[in-house]
């Protein structure tokens, strides 16, 4: 049989590696300086785009899709290449993909810090970049499925499964997730609001997690542990089976993020049956990854690349049971907004992703450098310190979530909160906190250990280029199933017939759960007394958007004793018709913010924002003293924004549309002189105006500063519902 020569194209992997080295870089120091803003948190005090609010999305977005995406781009384009014998379809077209995807890194890089959110959960990037976001994951997926078309293996190995499943999934969550009405270049609103965007970004959110950090490396585990190890993969009928579950009942789970919620039960319940399935095809997997390095464990020993994959299976396993755990509904009571959830999170991305991506990078560079890691010592103190950076991250926070859970439900015998002051449950966890910022300390000293690892080795070898190899050319088949031929034989040689039946087994779940939610109204029973917010609310509600507060306070009261005592009555779907985007949370750092308005007056809110410390000595809330910078707020969008809320749904009339600017001021000036109550408001009212006259500045008024438009806001939360009082937070 004649042979064709043709290169594997091993300059585009080298991209991607070492971009995977300078986002991890950035990621996770930016990680850390977020651990050590809970212990100093006005460590940036005044700068508006350090702030921890708007630095949070960009460590997630910067972990999870510079870092890991790159790694796992890396790897793919390593591994498809090998597995169908052919080069890449389209070296434009990789390149494309390559430069595509950093500069929406970049882009968002940028973005965040200045607070242009759209505040979703691993989904925060506005709408020109998620179009960005969307057109080059395309330009992947017609790269791939290129490939796949001009290869020289006819079967398609497991790990082509996966990455298949990945584009395909991860192209359908961020394109219906992310469906919104822009404002302007940098602004937009979901077209979801309340319970319905709830549960549309948690089905996304989750199936971020399954189908971004967890179905794309597990098709780089299925390549790279048998190939380091030597072996073949334990069973290939375990990873059909590992296959088709996984991808079936991961896209139900979503759910399992809103128990307790103002969710609809049948869909929380959904949502709790497939989480608690998942465990089965999650392990699995795992066990298909440990049992192929059976009878190598002396290799293991010797090798840290294979050190660095055992920990990271270990961990897959590990975060995959917790995952299910955490969704039953006794136990998501207590973990729910807690640390413990930071710690489970961190376990899958530090241990999973993380080392995953270490040990490929480990083993690939000196491959495509025809040389040794430059020191394999270095190499185990990476793996080693990692460990225990993970270790000391980790614990500290399940710790910290057990105590959080267990002060906030505690009552005195004459029915009173325990702690009724939040605070307290905030202060007894802080050596908790220093616990975490250490962990995460070692693990970047881990990640700092393989870049001059990896420097080194590149320094000493060859020049990386494109791989010279050979395959005979694949002879064309009858596209029928030949005779003795199993259905799943024949579909490893089909990848559109593959393609399409993987994307009807991940739409089944979310047809059935979102379609209901959005479409029958019953679901979704509105409240009489529940108005849209006025247009200074909602402007504050952009700003609260912006500053990134939803990453502390949660906007959810859940039927619990506790909560209800603590916040008022729990949560009802009503309450949240006009919300676009939803802002129930996921941690509590803070208190519950739903019932918050009036609780406090104005110039309480004032001064909070301005020193949370000087109100609450304790408190590791930043100040905000951005918001009462003398400039004007802008509002040129007001009145576009309430046009667009009305083309949603939001019952405004056009009068009120038309006078928007009017209704703004008058509720404006309405706050300031309020906050005239306060002497020593007033005081440093009329200092800020003679040092703006001996300066020569224009003054602007109170009632035109940003920070007027977000304590109106947080004035309003709540008090469309008449509630009991409640214990101080």
């Amino acid at each position: 049989m004649e042979m064709e020569q043709f290169y594997y194209d091993n300059k585009i992997v080298k991209k991607f590696i070492y971009a995977t080295i300078l986002f991890g870089v950035v990621g996770m120091l930016v990680g850390l300086t977020l651990a050590v803003m809970y212990l100093f948190p006005n460590m940036t005090d005044g700068i508006s785009w350090l702030s921890y609010g708007r630095l949070r999305p960009l460590h997630t977005n910067a972990v999870i899709f510079a870092f890991v995406g790159n790694a796992f781009f890396a790897g793919m384009y390593y591994s498809m290449q090998r597995l169908l014998k052919a080069r890449m379809f389209s070296d434009f077209l990789s390149n494309l993909h390559f430069w595509g995807w950093q500069l929406i890194i970049v882009a968002a890089a940028i973005t965040l810090p200045l607070g242009y959110t759209s505040s979703k959960e691993y989904a925060e990037l506005e709408w020109p970049i998620d179009i960005a976001i969307a057109v080059i994951w395309v330009v992947m997926g017609i790269n791939m499925i290129g490939t796949m078309l001009r290869r020289r293996e006819r079967h398609l190995y497991v790990a082509i499964w996966f990455y298949l499943a990945t584009f395909v999934t991860v192209a359908v969550l961020h394109i219906f997730n992310n469906i919104e009405i822009p404002v302007s270049g940098l602004k937009s609103y979901s077209v979801y609001a309340g319970v319905q965007d709830a549960l549309v970004q948690w089905w996304y959110g989750h199936n971020a997690v399954a189908f971004f950090l967890t179905t794309p490396f597990l098709g780089l585990m299925y390549y790279f542990i048998p190939k380091v190890a030597n072996r073949p993969i334990y069973s290939y009928r375990l990873s059909i089976i590992h296959f088709w579950s996984l991808i079936f009942i991961y896209i139900w789970a979503g759910p399992h993020h809103l128990l307790y919620s103002a969710l609809p039960s049948w869909a929380q319940n959904l949502g709790v049956a497939f989480s608690v399935m998942l465990i089965a095809p999650s392990w699995g997997g795992m066990i298909n990854g440990l049992l192929t390095l059976r009878g190598a464990w002396d290799k293991v020993r010797e090798e840290p690349v294979l050190k660095f994959f055992v920990v990271a299976i270990t961990g897959y396993g590990m975060a995959t049971f917790e995952g299910p755990m955490l969704s039953l509904k006794n136990v998501n009571a207590i973990a729910h907004y807690t640390d413990w959830i930071v710690a489970h999170v961190h376990v899958g991305a530090l241990a999973w992703n993380g080392f995953m991506s270490f040990g490929i990078i480990y083993w690939l560079i000196p491959r495509m450098t025809k040389s040794k890691l430059f020191s394999n010592k270095l190499a185990n103190f990476h793996f080693w310190i990692g460990t225990l950076g993970i270790i000391l991250y980790a614990l500290p926070m399940y710790v910290a979530g057990f105590q959080q859970a267990s002060m906030w439900k505690q009552f005195n015998p004459d029915g009173t909160l325990t702690y009724g002051n939040f605070l307290e449950t905030v202060t007894a966890i802080m050596p908790l906190y220093w616990m975490r910022a250490i962990g995460g300390s070692l693990y970047l000293i881990g990640m700092l250990t393989l870049v001059y690892n990896i420097i080194m080795t590149i320094k000493v070898g060859d020049t990386i280029e494109d791989e010279l190899a050979q395959a005979p050319a694949l002879q064309r088949i009858s596209s029928n199933r030949l005779s003795g031929e199993k259905f799943h034989s024949w579909l490893e040689r089909k990848p559109i017939q593959l393609t399409i039946l993987a994307t009807i087994a991940i739409l089944i779940g979310g047809i059935i759960q979102i379609v209901p939610t959005i479409m029958v109204k019953s679901n979704i029973p509105t409240i009489s007394s529940v108005k849209p917010y006025s247009p200074l609310e909602l402007e504050g509600r952009d700003l609260y958007i912006r500053e990134g507060c939803v990453g502390c306070h949660s906007q959810s009261v859940r039927p619990f004793r506790s909560e209800v005592e603590r916040y008022g009555p729990q949560s009802k779907a009503g309450e949240f018709v006009y919300d676009h985007p939803f802002l129930w949370g996921s941690k509590r750092t803070g208190p519950d913010l739903l019932r918050v308005g009036g609780k406090y007056n104005d110039n309480w809110h004032f001064n909070h924002f301005w020193s949370p410390q000087s109100i609450s000595a304790g408190s590791i809330m930043p100040g905000y003293k951005w918001l009462f910078d003398n400039k004007p707020m802008d509002i040129s969008l007001t009145q576009k924004k309430m046009q667009i809320m009305v083309s949603l749904g939001v019952p405004y009339t056009e009068a009120e549309v038309a006078n928007a600017q009017a209704a703004l001021r008058t509720q404006a000036v309405s706050i300031e002189k309020s906050l005239e109550n306060d002497p020593d408001f007033v005081k440093s009212y009329e200092d800020s105006k003679k040092a703006a006259a001996a300066k020569g500045e224009k003054f602007v008024p109170m009632n035109e500063r940003e920070i007027v438009a977000l304590i109106a806001y947080i004035q309003r939360l709540g008090t469309d519902i008449k509630v009991k009082e409640t214990s101080k937070l």
